[in-house]
């Protein structure tokens, strides 16, 4: 017995002919006959009684219906999730991150996706570029936004959109006279980052730009997460960098400032092995938007 025998049987039965049930499935008469007594045969008892007007029930026939039904709307309900799925209308998506998520290109993105395919759930992720790309090949993600065009070995990177990096100081301290800052008002600086992504990689990010000048900067680890960090910046810890998506966070006490000609470009990473339609759907979008915004891909 198969999902066809089934449908001959329901069908047969809602017809009352095998006639009318291969009409209405467009097969032939006879092959709805041959089914039934397939299954008939396969059973060991009639499941219907044949007359000159059609066929009805058998008692066996009538114990077996509520069963058919109930197999075939599984089935049927089955297909139709698959269906949903396979057009990126359900699912799930897992995004990690690498960047602030108050405003620009990643938070335009997520809030479009969510407003075309309700019905499928968002989880969001932080963490540092190499965790998000060993949890792409693992598929515990499936697209990561980090900073950087780097190609990373068994993933696809496209570069998507950039952001202005901006120094944080409290609002009490020189620089926050200025409108825009450059790395040589920074060389003496005391900077405090996260012990969080993305602290590690702002870490090495200045030491490398105040190497530059031929300084070492100060560099104090805070145990905080990008929010506390920002208070602490307020109340004199020291000054800290962020991308330009970060400075919609208002926090009392603190100011941003561009650091003159510094760019952060961000892209997109995921695995080409990953099937999930829902990222091919997202990818597609995540392009379309930064061809809007200008990006060259």
């Amino acid at each position: 017995m198969n999902f066809r025998h089934l449908r001959y049987f329901v069908a047969a039965f809602e017809h009352g002919s095998f006639r009318k049930a291969g009409a209405a499935l467009g097969v032939q008469e006879s092959t709805i006959s041959r089914r039934i007594r397939d299954m008939e045969d396969g059973l060991g008892s009639a499941l219907f009684h044949r007359h000159s007007g059609g066929v009805c029930l058998t008692v066996a026939g009538q114990r077996l219906l509520s069963k058919a039904r109930k197999v075939l709307r599984y089935v049927n309900e089955g297909t139709e999730i698959v269906d949903a799925v396979g057009r990126g209308e359900e699912g799930h998506l897992r995004v990690g991150i690498f960047t602030s998520l108050a405003s620009g290109f990643l938070p335009d993105l997520l809030r479009g996706f969510a407003e075309e395919h309700p019905g499928v759930h968002i989880e969001v992720a932080d963490g540092n570029p190499a965790e998000h790309v060993a949890a792409i090949r693992q598929f515990r993600l499936d697209i990561a936004f980090l900073t950087g065009t780097l190609d990373w070995p068994r993933c696809e990177t496209d570069y998507l959109w950039s952001e202005r990096v901006f120094v944080v100081p409290p609002e009490s301290h020189a620089l926050a006279q200025k409108e825009e800052v450059h790395w040589h008002d920074l060389a003496h600086e005391p900077f405090i980052v996260s012990d969080v992504p993305p602290g590690q990689e702002i870490h090495d990010y200045l030491v490398q730009r105040v190497a530059d000048l031929g300084h070492h900067p100060k560099i104090q680890s805070q145990f905080v997460g990008r929010d506390n960090l920002l208070t602490l910046v307020a109340i004199g810890s020291g000054l800290t960098v962020t991308s330009e998506a970060t400075t919609a966070a208002h926090v009392p006490g603190i100011c941003y400032r561009p650091i003159v000609g510094e760019v952060l470009p961000f892209s997109g990473v995921w695995s080409p092995k990953n099937d999930n339609p829902a990222l091919r759907r997202f990818v597609s979008m995540a392009k379309v938007l930064a061809r809007s915004q200008g990006a060259e891909l």
